[in-house]
């Protein structure tokens, strides 16, 4: 896996720029991360983000925005509020998580 510098640490990233590595992820990075794309993260950001993130550990895999709509109580329009135009994608991304499957 390619090792990218993000915010002047080196983090274990796929083709596409997504962390592979769980435990290299933290707040700061996610910060940055998501400045990255745009976004700049609130409470109702950090509600979605740490749903993922929990998620993500009991299932081994990265939530759906159904799953994050039904589980996390999060409505789906507000997803695409917070994360405009792909929010599963870009949650996906700032949570240092893999992109969902199904996520073109």
């Amino acid at each position: 896996m390619p090792t990218a510098s993000i915010n002047g640490r080196p983090v274990q990233v796929d083709a596409e720029g997504f962390l592979t590595q769980y435990d290299e992820w933290d707040e700061d990075l996610a910060r940055v991360l998501a400045a990255q794309i745009g976004i700049e993260l609130s409470e109702e950001h950090w509600k979605a983000i740490h749903f993922l993130r929990a998620d993500f550990k009991a299932q081994g895999e990265t939530a759906t925005l159904r799953r994050i709509t039904t589980i996390g109580g999060i409505p789906t329009k507000e997803l695409f509020e917070l994360f405009p135009k792909k929010p599963a994608k870009k949650m996906a991304y700032i949570a240092g998580l893999p992109k969902p499957r199904g996520c073109v």
